[in-house]
């Protein structure tokens, strides 16, 4: 990720910048700020926690905060990023290593965190014009994506420290009741599909198979690809939500922002949103799962389930975004037409589940 993939930063998201080159000064000690003077940008991509580049001169750093306005409750955690990302990256290189952590909301508006700041290209809605070139490059991300996946979930998360992340056991009853609850307070209008949805997840949970490291958000547009080579993953974003679970979960999430050539008009145009849909030569959802798989020597017999539980998980996220649109409290104009995925998201959910129309 260079300069060309930042922007100045949004009127209603600055931050004070004398506060936190101060603050900074004072307590940064792994990397001494010397040089209060800084340059300030934003990442324009994401569509929740704000992330900004800190400009020292010879030292670039990033900034990560929630977004604006009241959030969900242990939604958008940064002392959790902060904890998983000042470990993790000892034994697993693609987490990004982070350097401090500021509970003073006083300083900024908000929690925040400072982490390293890791180069190459995030691909979203298009390939950038050098991937393109390559007609090998969607396959070749695929496969990195999804092995890096299966080798995060052998990570030994207890030698790291993180044992106490997460309660493995009952993970997925959990999540099945807390993302309901969270679409019960975050809902514009009713949706029945949602309900008939959440009652087939309580009444399908596989039992369960073992705990790992879990993401908890894991898609394509949330990963750093080398920019000379689409093949090679530099970097794995967004670890606010990462607990420990079951990992199947990030299978499903990754299923979830994928789309596949036969998929129907409704599910291609959710992935719109996260990938480059409709480019030919990415995996097809089952080669995804296949090679998972073999990778990981997991069974992957139920995954529809865990693709079902990942819909409607985004359509709580997208919901939850789309409520601070409306209320006023993000002017971004992306969220406008969040609303009317709302929809789209259940209706997917009900078919990966086998629920009729």
């Amino acid at each position: 990720m260079t300069r060309r993939d930042t922007i100045d930063v949004r009127s209603e998201e600055q931050l004070d910048q004398k506060k936190l080159a101060a603050y900074l000064a004072e307590h940064l000690e792994v990397l001494p700020i010397t040089n209060t003077d800084f340059s300030l940008r934003q990442f324009g991509g994401g569509m929740a926690n704000l992330t900004y580049e800190l400009d020292f001169g010879p030292t670039r750093l990033v900034l990560r905060r929630p977004p604006l306005g009241p959030i969900a409750a242990s939604a958008h955690d940064m002392e959790r990023e902060y904890r998983v990302l000042s470990l993790l990256y000892r034994d697993f290189p693609l987490a990004p290593r982070a350097y401090l952590f500021c509970g003073d909301a006083t300083v900024i508006g908000a929690p925040f965190f400072i982490m390293e700041r890791r180069y190459g290209t995030v691909v979203r809605t298009s390939l950038p014009a050098g991937m393109a070139r390559d007609p090998r490059a969607p396959r070749k991300m695929s496969q990195a994506l999804v092995d890096a996946l299966a080798d995060l979930h052998r990570v030994n998360y207890a030698d790291l420290g993180l044992a106490d992340l997460g309660r493995p056991a009952g993970f997925i009853e959990r999540q099945i009741e807390g993302w309901f609850r969270r679409w019960e307070k975050a809902r514009v209008e009713p949706l029945s599909e949602m309900e008939a949805v959440f009652d087939w997840l309580k009444d399908h949970i596989p039992d369960e198979a073992g705990a790992s490291l879990v993401h908890n958000d894991y898609k394509l547009d949330n990963v750093m690809l080398a920019d000379e080579d689409p093949g090679r993953l530099v970097a794995i974003f967004d670890w606010d939500m990462c607990t420990l679970g079951d990992p199947l979960s990030d299978l499903g999430a990754l299923l979830t922002y994928w789309w596949d050539p036969d998929d129907p008009p409704f599910m291609r145009r959710l992935a719109e949103t996260f990938m480059p849909a409709g480019t030919p030569g990415f995996l097809t959802r089952e080669e995804l799962v296949a090679r998972y798989a073999e990778r990981s020597g997991r069974d992957v017999s139920r995954i529809s389930f865990y693709h079902a539980l990942g819909i409607f998980r985004l359509a709580v996220i997208i919901a939850q975004i789309y409520i601070r649109y409306v209320r006023g409290q993000t002017r971004d104009p992306r969220f406008a037409s969040l609303g009317g995925m709302l929809p789209l998201l259940a209706r997917a959910a009900k078919t990966v589940a086998g629920l009729p129309s």
